[in-house]
């Protein structure tokens, strides 16, 4: 054995030392210690709490996932070809060249799937931070709600037919109950006749510089209507719930009425409130309040 080996055998071995003291003395001072937080916590979630939570966790082994991956596909080539050269005792020129031309395949399969995954998963990021961004713009805005009376709740847990999904923002004053679905676009080329900073809602579907597309507004409808039923259940209070779509940094030019408002983020909070009379007491605005706390009350870190 080298040198270099004996020299790269320390490295190795004192950096595995340090890490298993630094740990084992941290946790030894804790224990002796018996510290303890003050109480348990249990916060309200903010805007944007599941995104927040996601963006926190690819930011913490993000770097690490993505340098495990580049390593699979030529873990996968070299272990194929020491494979096949140990088991068929390969020597020749040819048999060699064929060998390392499966390895070769196999290097360039693997990196493209593993340059495809990683790709989707920066993507992902890149519109997390976007649609965390656009939620707390959104949150600001609804924060005048408070001094009428309104309490406003974000990121509210719900669960569907299939799989959970989150409400936005829900507001629930005298007027009524809101839930405000946030969604968060990319301004880029229009087509022609269009304006690259303008939505249109006709009634039924946003119409955005680049197309049209429905799936935003009926999922404000079908997130309202699970609200509905919730606070019915919960409360026995039989309300209707408004669904408003927010866009911010939009300008949002509304052409027919429809089910769902859609207005950009500096006039959501009127949106949510909406000009209809009293509906509700301050009781019934409490208790709504109180289960919709409950159920957004989870933040420990």
């Amino acid at each position: 054995m080298t040198n270099d080996s004996w020299a790269l055998y320390a490295v190795c071995a004192y950096v595995v030392f340090f890490v298993v003291a630094a740990t084992g003395i941290f946790m030894w001072k804790v224990k002796r210690r018996s510290g303890r937080t003050p109480v348990a916590f249990k916060l309200l979630r903010g805007p944007g709490e599941s995104l927040r939570r996601r963006i926190a966790k690819f930011e913490e082994d993000g770097a690490f996932r993505l340098l495990g991956a580049a390593l699979v596909p030529l873990g996968a080539a070299v272990a194929v070809l020491w494979a096949i050269v140990r088991l068929f005792q390969v020597t020749s020129p040819t048999a060699l060249g064929i060998v390392l031309a499966i390895s070769a395949v196999i290097f360039v399969g693997g990196f493209v799937m593993i340059q495809r995954w990683a790709l989707r998963d920066l993507t992902r990021y890149r519109n997390d931070r976007l649609g965390y961004l656009g939620e707390r713009d959104v949150a600001e805005h609804l924060e005048p709600l408070l001094s009428r009376g309104y309490r406003v709740f974000h990121d509210v847990p719900a669960e569907g037919d299939t799989s959970g999904f989150n409400l936005d923002h829900v507001a629930v004053g005298p007027n009524g109950v809101a839930s405000i679905e946030t969604k968060t676009r990319r301004k880029g080329r229009a087509r022609a006749g269009t304006k690259e900073h303008v939505v249109i809602y006709d009634g039924r579907q946003l119409i955005w510089p680049w197309g049209e597309e429905g799936r935003e507004v009926q999922q404000a409808i079908g997130q309202a209507e699970w609200l509905k039923k919730f606070i019915l259940q919960r409360t026995g209070i039989a309300t209707n719930v408004m669904p408003v779509l927010a866009i911010p940094g939009w300008w949002v030019e509304t052409t027919a009425r429809g089910t769902v408002t859609v207005t950009n983020s500096k006039t959501v909070a009127n949106a949510a409130e909406g000009r209809g009379p009293r509906i509700l007491s301050d009781e019934q605005v409490d208790l709504i309040a109180r289960q919709l706390d409950e159920r957004c009350r989870d933040v420990e870190d």
